[in-house]
């Protein structure tokens, strides 16, 4: 089975770009990279020249001298035994962190020969920049993020293609959705599978939580492995101990991030660097508290008080050992976690939006879930709640502050509008940014 992407258009659209350059194609290890670019060639382009930098250690060698086209194109063709054509033929550099010289090389690939289709793709490119592995060539690529399947995709690979374009008309009517019940148990299904294609794939062919789960194990494995074999031993160590702290973090009833949560004696200077690490790996995102609410809000942030959450809601119901019963609004049995879930899935939604959310919070302990800067609307609230208790202090506290020109509460309520409070199922929060 093949997914429907949203990157599928963005790819399409690269190449038509009248100014396209080289692109690379970032985000996490197993969110899809290598797939969609592949799908994509073998529908827009007669070939693909493809250079797994992981599985072929040795073309590295060919850019150990000069990496221009000119002297590159005619070793990459002959490597590959693929007759190369610049109109009509795709060169995929996979697994680019392997062979930091190949993503230079796309700096000349723009200049000196921009009529070909160049495509890098990595993971863990953010740990190698970091780590002055590479020369990123800035202003000579065009760039596209990768994320984990957004809740809308995960409907599209569900065959549910027509309740998501329903939900997308109820986002923007706010009259309510005939469909609620039906959206809401196949938004429970989603923060347990989450949106990593593998984990998607095994739940829509019909494979049952336990073995989604142990998909899910053996990516989380796959990171732990990262973490070892891609910083130093002393760094790997508190690299993990943060890793297993978020979920912990996420429990807590304020979910903003403790370094105590980690260790007692645990210090910021202890653990920026790992925090940083797991962020330029996208593994986690960080979420800023903002003083003020009003745009722009990143001249606003204060970076010493965040919130950090996990690239992926089910592999955060994974690591704290949920299933479907401890999701369920009637039992409380779950309740200490289903806030921080909740929080995460949205912070997932608007990451793949394209949205960078903040949140709101004050001396006196109110605070807003997030707060979004949207095109045309200034700097937006956004108040979370995992069930149908929507009262909420701390937005009015902002409403007060900064008067708002509408504010957002997601909730298992229906859309809805009053008094300046837009209603959102948390099945839409996809919605928020897309036009």
């Amino acid at each position: 089975m093949e997914l429907k992407r949203r990157i599928d258009a963005e790819l399409l659209a690269w190449k038509v770009s009248p100014s396209r350059k080289p692109l690379v194609v970032h985000g996490a290890r197993q969110v899809g990279k290598t797939h969609s670019v592949l799908a994509f060639a073998e529908h827009a382009f007669e070939r693909v020249i493809c250079i797994d930098f992981s599985a072929q250690k040795d073309l590295c060698a060919l850019f150990d001298g000069d990496i221009t086209p000119e002297a590159l194109l005619p070793q990459i063709e002959a490597a590959s035994g693929v007759d190369f054509d610049p109109a009509t033929t795709l060169v995929f550099f996979d697994e680019v962190q392997a062979c930091p010289r190949a993503l230079t090389a796309l700096k000349y690939f723009h200049e000196r020969a921009s009529e070909c289709y160049v495509i890098a793709a990595g993971s863990l490119l953010g740990v190698a920049l970091g780590r002055g592995e590479y020369s990123y060539p800035v202003g000579k690529v065009d760039a596209l993020a990768l994320h984990p399947l957004d809740f809308e995709e995960f409907l599209w690979a569900s065959g549910e293609e027509k309740l998501a374009n329903l939900i997308k008309k109820a986002y923007a009517s706010n009259a309510l959705f005939g469909l609620h019940e039906r959206a809401l148990q196949l938004y429970r299904s989603y923060l347990l599978v989450g949106g990593l294609p593998e984990a998607v794939l095994a739940h829509v062919e019909g494979a049952r939580l336990p073995a989604v789960r142990s998909i899910q194990q053996g990516i989380a494995d796959a990171y732990l492995a990262d973490m070892t074999k891609y910083a130093s031993p002393l760094d790997s160590s508190k690299i993990l101990n943060v890793w297993r702290s978020v979920p912990e973090q996420l429990a807590k009833e304020n979910h903003k991030f403790q370094y105590a949560t980690i260790a007692s004696s645990a210090r910021a200077f202890q653990y920026g660097a790992p925090i940083n690490w797991l962020h330029a790996a996208g593994l986690i995102s960080f979420c800023y508290r903002v003083s003020e609410g009003r745009k722009p809000l990143r001249a606003f942030a204060e970076h010493d008080f965040f919130k950090l959450y996990v690239l992926d809601v089910g592999f955060l119901t994974m690591l704290q050992g949920l299933d479907a019963s401890d999701l369920e609004p009637a039992s409380d049995k779950g309740s200490r976690f289903r806030g921080g879930v909740a929080e995460n899935y949205v912070m997932q939604q608007l990451r793949a939006s394209g949205v960078e959310p903040f949140y709101w919070g004050t001396a006196s302990k109110a605070e807003v879930d997030f707060v979004v800067q949207l095109e045309g609307e200034g700097a937006i609230p956004i108040e979370v709640k995992s069930g149908a208790n929507v009262s909420a202090r701390s937005l009015e506290a902002y409403r007060k502050a900064y008067d708002p020109p509408v504010v957002l509460r997601l909730s298992t309520k229906n859309f809805g509008f009053e008094r300046g409070i837009k209603s959102v199922p948390l099945y839409a929060a996809h919605c928020i940014g897309r036009r």
